[in-house]
């Protein structure tokens, strides 16, 4: 697999970028994929002066699962990336990510100015929905597409992000999806948006209905929150880091040149 010299990957993690930078981002991927799918994305942010961390979540890209596939047992799982006071400025979660995301919000610093950015992040679904869209990853993970197959339904994927949606669907515990969905019933995170601490600023990105899966829906989150932003993409599908980074990058705040 081809890395920069400054990414680490583990099973359990992959890094980017130096660890004395000054800022710091943290990377959740959603189901089927892995760490080091984030790659073209946190290199954008290394280039931008970021220390970036993406976990493994658990039952993914060969790490262990356990009994429990609650979202709050993923975000238990990640509480140990913020020992010793560890913070971070930018957070962002993809899909079933920004439902651990938004499970993280009560056990983030109360000080520290955060921005956190969730990619079209399932959070309010039926019993319906979630068994439909969990049946796909289950009939995905048993009859994987070869790289080829996803450059060509995806042309604005790089062949490398193709190889990482192959690579993470095949690295996934399949028999933890099919327990995951009767774990996460009812499907509703949304609640957790209505209260957001005056040091976090929350943005959703959320794709284009006619270009996307339909996992977000404008009309489950939460409106009239303070520091709760929203925008609604165009002709941009479920996989916005890897169709346009930029919108995401612009959604962060960086330092600017003085002029």
């Amino acid at each position: 697999i081809p890395t920069s010299f400054s990414t680490i990957m583990t099973n359990s993690a992959t890094q980017w970028g130096s660890a004395s930078a000054t800022r710091r981002a943290l990377l959740i991927h959603g189901i089927t994929m892995s760490s080091n799918s984030w790659e073209g994305l946190a290199q954008l942010l290394v280039a931008e002066g970021f220390f970036v961390v993406a976990p493994n979540l658990l039952a993914h890209a060969g790490r262990q699962g356990n009994a429990d596939y609650r979202a709050s047992a993923f975000a238990e799982d990640l509480r140990p990336y913020f020992a010793m006071d560890t913070s971070y400025d930018v957070i962002i979660g993809h899909s079933f990510g920004g439902a651990v995301a938004v499970s993280l919000l009560p056990f983030l610093p109360k000080t520290k100015e955060t921005t956190v950015l969730l990619l079209d992040p399932g959070l309010e679904a039926t019993e319906e929905q979630t068994k439909m869209n969990l049946n796909l990853f289950l009939k995905e993970t048993a009859n994987i597409k070869p790289v080829e197959v996803h450059m060509a339904k995806n042309p604005a994927w790089s062949r490398r992000d193709c190889l990482f949606r192959t690579l993470g669907m095949s690295m996934c515990d399949r028999s933890a999806v099919e327990v995951f969905r009767q774990q996460n019933n009812p499907w509703s995170f949304n609640g957790l948006l209505k209260k957001i601490s005056c040091n976090m600023t929350i943005t959703v990105l959320v794709s284009d209905p006619k270009f996307g899966l339909g996992i977000c829906d404008l009309k489950h989150i939460p409106r009239g929150v303070g520091r709760l932003n929203v925008k609604a993409l165009t002709g941009i599908g479920h996989w916005i880091q890897y169709e346009c980074p930029d919108v995401i990058m612009d959604a962060i705040p960086l330092p600017r040149a003085k002029l």
